[in-house]
Protein backbone atom coordinates (compact mmCIF):
# COMPACT_ATOMS: atom_id res chain seq x y z
CA UNK A 1 0.00 0.00 0.00
CA UNK A 2 1.72 2.66 -1.20
CA UNK A 3 0.95 6.11 0.67
CA UNK A 4 1.39 9.76 -0.44
CA UNK A 5 1.80 13.03 1.68
CA UNK A 6 -0.52 16.16 0.75
CA UNK A 7 -1.65 19.08 2.28
CA UNK A 8 -5.83 20.00 2.45
CA UNK A 9 -6.39 23.34 0.74
CA UNK A 10 -10.45 23.02 2.42
CA UNK A 11 -12.29 20.26 4.64
CA UNK A 12 -12.60 16.84 3.02
CA UNK A 13 -15.11 14.98 5.22
CA UNK A 14 -13.37 12.03 6.89
CA UNK A 15 -9.74 13.06 5.57
CA UNK A 16 -9.26 16.29 7.79
CA UNK A 17 -9.49 19.96 7.82
CA UNK A 18 -7.80 22.90 5.41
CA UNK A 19 -3.98 23.21 5.72
CA UNK A 20 -3.56 19.19 7.59
CA UNK A 21 -0.66 17.09 6.00
CA UNK A 22 -2.42 13.76 5.79
CA UNK A 23 -1.16 10.32 4.08
CA UNK A 24 -3.30 8.79 1.87
CA UNK A 25 -3.15 6.10 -1.10
CA UNK A 26 -1.85 7.73 -4.06
CA UNK A 27 -4.51 6.54 -6.68
CA UNK A 28 -7.42 8.61 -4.07
CA UNK A 29 -4.52 11.95 -4.25
CA UNK A 30 -3.81 11.09 -8.13
CA UNK A 31 -7.87 10.63 -9.23
CA UNK A 32 -9.69 12.54 -6.85
CA UNK A 33 -7.63 15.12 -4.40
CA UNK A 34 -5.30 16.52 -6.71
CA UNK A 35 -7.48 17.36 -9.88
CA UNK A 36 -9.64 18.72 -8.03
CA UNK A 37 -8.17 21.40 -6.28
CA UNK A 38 -8.48 19.70 -2.38
CA UNK A 39 -4.54 19.34 -1.97
CA UNK A 40 -1.37 19.48 -3.17
CA UNK A 41 2.11 17.46 -2.44
CA UNK A 42 4.00 18.11 -0.05
CA UNK A 43 7.28 19.94 -1.30
CA UNK A 44 10.05 22.18 1.05
CA UNK A 45 8.33 25.26 -0.82
CA UNK A 46 4.99 23.77 0.22
CA UNK A 47 5.74 23.46 3.81
CA UNK A 48 6.89 27.10 3.93
CA UNK A 49 3.15 27.74 2.65
CA UNK A 50 1.88 25.83 5.53
CA UNK A 51 1.57 28.62 7.67
CA UNK A 52 -0.10 31.59 5.37
CA UNK A 53 -2.85 28.13 4.81
CA UNK A 54 -2.71 27.28 8.94
CA UNK A 55 -3.37 31.31 9.47
CA UNK A 56 -6.57 31.60 6.95
CA UNK A 57 -7.81 28.74 8.40
CA UNK A 58 -8.10 29.63 11.67
CA UNK A 59 -9.04 33.45 10.19
CA UNK A 60 -12.02 31.54 8.92
CA UNK A 61 -12.82 29.54 12.22
CA UNK A 62 -12.64 32.84 13.81
CA UNK A 63 -15.45 34.40 11.56
CA UNK A 64 -17.45 31.12 11.30
CA UNK A 65 -17.49 31.12 15.28
CA UNK A 66 -18.17 34.79 15.68
CA UNK A 67 -21.04 34.50 13.17
CA UNK A 68 -22.83 31.32 14.89
CA UNK A 69 -22.42 33.58 18.09
CA UNK A 70 -24.53 36.42 17.03
CA UNK A 71 -26.87 34.05 15.61
CA UNK A 72 -27.29 32.40 18.89
CA UNK A 73 -28.03 35.17 20.25
CA UNK A 74 -30.61 36.25 17.92
CA UNK A 75 -32.26 33.19 18.18
CA UNK A 76 -32.48 32.95 22.33
CA UNK A 77 -34.09 36.40 21.87
CA UNK A 78 -36.93 35.30 19.42
CA UNK A 79 -39.98 34.13 20.88
CA UNK A 80 -42.02 31.95 18.48
CA UNK A 81 -45.46 30.59 19.28
CA UNK A 82 -46.96 27.25 17.00
CA UNK A 83 -50.62 26.91 16.62
CA UNK A 84 -52.18 22.96 16.39
CA UNK A 85 -55.53 21.81 16.18
CA UNK A 86 -56.33 19.97 19.03
CA UNK A 87 -59.21 17.58 19.60
CA UNK A 88 -62.17 17.79 22.33
CA UNK A 89 -59.30 15.77 24.32
CA UNK A 90 -56.92 17.95 23.60
CA UNK A 91 -55.08 15.34 21.57
CA UNK A 92 -52.97 17.23 19.37
CA UNK A 93 -53.74 16.58 15.58
CA UNK A 94 -50.54 16.72 13.66
CA UNK A 95 -47.24 18.54 15.39
CA UNK A 96 -44.11 20.43 15.13
CA UNK A 97 -41.25 19.23 13.56
CA UNK A 98 -37.32 20.62 12.96
CA UNK A 99 -38.84 21.13 9.10
CA UNK A 100 -41.45 23.50 10.77
CA UNK A 101 -39.26 25.63 13.18
CA UNK A 102 -37.02 26.04 10.20
CA UNK A 103 -39.80 27.32 7.92
CA UNK A 104 -40.57 29.76 10.81
CA UNK A 105 -37.30 30.87 11.64
CA UNK A 106 -36.39 31.74 7.83
CA UNK A 107 -39.89 33.65 8.00
CA UNK A 108 -39.34 35.33 11.96
CA UNK A 109 -35.83 36.00 11.72
CA UNK A 110 -34.52 35.48 7.98
CA UNK A 111 -31.79 32.89 8.32
CA UNK A 112 -31.21 29.65 6.77
CA UNK A 113 -30.68 26.51 9.27
CA UNK A 114 -30.09 23.11 8.08
CA UNK A 115 -32.77 21.43 9.99
CA UNK A 116 -30.41 18.06 10.89
CA UNK A 117 -29.09 20.68 12.80
CA UNK A 118 -31.83 21.15 15.14
CA UNK A 119 -31.56 18.65 18.20
CA UNK A 120 -35.46 17.35 18.50
CA UNK A 121 -35.82 13.76 19.74
CA UNK A 122 -39.42 13.43 18.11
CA UNK A 123 -42.10 15.81 16.84
CA UNK A 124 -43.91 18.33 19.64
CA UNK A 125 -47.64 16.74 19.81
CA UNK A 126 -48.07 18.70 23.42
CA UNK A 127 -49.15 22.40 24.30
CA UNK A 128 -47.17 24.47 26.26
CA UNK A 129 -43.51 25.73 26.45
CA UNK A 130 -40.72 23.99 24.66
CA UNK A 131 -36.94 24.31 24.28
CA UNK A 132 -34.85 22.78 21.64
CA UNK A 133 -30.83 23.44 21.10
CA UNK A 134 -30.20 24.26 17.70
CA UNK A 135 -26.13 23.13 17.12
CA UNK A 136 -24.63 26.27 14.86
CA UNK A 137 -21.09 25.40 15.38
CA UNK A 138 -19.27 22.77 16.94
CA UNK A 139 -18.87 25.56 19.61
CA UNK A 140 -21.93 27.55 19.62
CA UNK A 141 -25.46 26.25 20.55
CA UNK A 142 -28.32 27.86 20.53
CA UNK A 143 -31.76 27.81 22.94
CA UNK A 144 -35.09 28.29 21.25
CA UNK A 145 -38.32 28.68 23.63
CA UNK A 146 -41.66 28.16 21.69
CA UNK A 147 -44.90 28.09 22.32
CA UNK A 148 -47.30 25.84 21.42
CA UNK A 149 -50.73 26.31 21.73
CA UNK A 150 -54.06 24.94 21.17
CA UNK A 151 -56.11 26.41 17.71
CA UNK A 152 -59.34 26.36 19.66
CA UNK A 153 -62.82 27.65 17.86
CA UNK A 154 -65.46 29.62 19.98
CA UNK A 155 -68.42 27.50 20.28
CA UNK A 156 -71.22 29.10 19.28
CA UNK A 157 -73.59 27.13 22.17
CA UNK A 158 -71.56 28.96 24.90
CA UNK A 159 -72.74 32.13 23.61
CA UNK A 160 -76.33 31.28 23.26
CA UNK A 161 -79.17 29.72 25.62
CA UNK A 162 -78.68 26.45 25.74
CA UNK A 163 -80.23 24.17 23.52
CA UNK A 164 -82.16 20.96 23.75
CA UNK A 165 -80.80 17.51 23.17
CA UNK A 166 -82.45 16.57 19.92
CA UNK A 167 -84.43 13.28 20.63
CA UNK A 168 -82.58 9.98 19.57
CA UNK A 169 -84.14 7.87 16.94
CA UNK A 170 -84.45 4.39 17.21
CA UNK A 171 -84.14 2.27 14.33
CA UNK A 172 -84.99 -1.50 14.67
CA UNK A 173 -83.98 -3.66 12.37
CA UNK A 174 -86.29 -6.60 11.41
CA UNK A 175 -85.33 -9.81 9.94
CA UNK A 176 -87.61 -11.01 7.39
CA UNK A 177 -88.28 -14.72 7.51
CA UNK A 178 -88.19 -16.72 4.77
CA UNK A 179 -92.09 -18.30 3.71
CA UNK A 180 -91.32 -22.19 3.14
CA UNK A 181 -92.11 -22.97 -0.07
CA UNK A 182 -93.75 -26.29 -0.39
CA UNK A 183 -93.51 -27.95 -3.51
CA UNK A 184 -96.19 -30.27 -4.02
Amino acid sequence: MPLTELILTENVPGLGAEADVVKVRRGYARNYLLPRGKAYEVTPGALRQLDALKQKRAEREARELNEAEELARRIGKARLVFTLETGETGKAFGSVTAQDIVNRLKNELGVEIDRHKIVLERPIKDTGEHEVAIKLHHDATAQLVFQVKSAEEPKPEATSAPAEEPKKKHRFFHRKKEEKKETE
